[in-house]
C-alpha cells in the first residue's frame, strides 16, 4: 500500500515533466535563433523604423585583383565585389526602396568591398567605422574591442528609420556567435529592442531574399 501511495504521490510531477522539458527546448530555441519577425511581419516592422540591420558585405573573392581585373577607383588593389556581389547589392538596394525600407545612418568597414557593396546598393554616403574594418589582414584577426563596439552599436536604435552597419563575417561571428551560424556573403542580421534596455535577433535575411519580402 505504502508503494502505491508513492507512486500516486509521483504522478503529477510524471504527468508535469513533458511540458516542463517541451518548455525548456523550446526557450532554448529561441534564445539561440532570437527570430521573432519574416515575411510581411518583418517588412511591416521595417517600414516603421527602429531597427539595427548588421550585414556582410556582399560576395567578394578571397584575391585581391592584378592591375587588369581591378576596378578603376580601387587604387590599392584591396578585395572587390565579383560578379554575384555586384548584381546581389544593386538588387538589394532597389529592393529596400521599392518595398519602403528607410536608412538612416550609414556605417560601414573602410574595406573597399563593404564600401563597394554600400555604393551598388546607393543606400547613401557610408561613414568608415575603423572598429568595423579588417585590420588590414583580409579578416585573419578580429578582436575583442571590435566586438564590444558591435555589440554596443546594435543596441542604438533610431527612431523612424533605420540604421544600416556594414562589416566582414568574423566581426560578426565574435560578437554574435549564437547567432552567425552558417552566416554567408550579405546576410544581415536585424536587432531590435529586447525590453531590458538591450538587442535581440529578431530576423535573419539573406542578400538575395530581400526582393521577396513581400511575398
Amino acid at each position: 500500500m505504502r508503494s502505491h501511495g508513492r507512486l500516486r504521490s509521483l504522478l503529477p510531477v510524471l504527468a508535469s515533466a513533458p511540458a516542463i522539458l517541451l518548455m525548456a527546448a523550446a526557450g532554448h530555441a529561441q534564445s539561440l535563433s532570437g527570430q521573432a519577425l519574416s515575411g510581411k511581419a518583418l517588412l511591416s516592422a521595417l517600414r516603421r523604423g527602429g531597427y539595427v540591420i548588421v550585414m556582410r558585405h556582399a560576395s567578394s573573392p578571397r584575391e585581391a585583383p592584378d592591375a587588369k581585373t581591378a576596378n578603376p577607383d580601387n587604387v590599392n588593389r584591396e578585395r572587390q565585389l565579383d560578379a554575384e556581389g555586384r548584381a546581389t547589392a544593386t538588387a538589394m538596394g532597389k529592393a529596400f526602396r521599392a518595398l519602403q525600407i528607410p536608412i538612416g545612418e550609414i556605417d560601414s568597414s573602410p574595406t573597399y568591398r563593404a564600401l563597394e557593396t554600400v555604393r551598388l546598393a546607393q543606400f547613401g554616403a557610408a561613414k568608415p567605422i575603423p572598429q568595423l574594418g579588417d585590420n588590414g589582414r583580409s579578416m585573419q584577426i578580429s578582436t575583442e574591442a571590435q566586438a564590444a563596439w558591435l555589440q554596443a552599436k546594435v543596441k542604438d536604435f533610431p527612431t523612424g528609420t533605420n540604421t544600416l552597419i556594414v562589416t566582414h563575417s568574423p566581426n560578426m561571428s565574435r560578437a554574435f556567435p549564437q547567432w552567425t551560424t552558417g552566416l554567408a556573403d550579405g546576410e544581415a542580421l536585424i536587432f531590435g529592442p529586447n525590453g531590458k534596455g538591450g538587442a535581440t535577433l529578431v530576423a535573419r535575411v539573406k542578400i538575395e531574399e530581400w526582393p521577396r519580402l513581400a511575398q
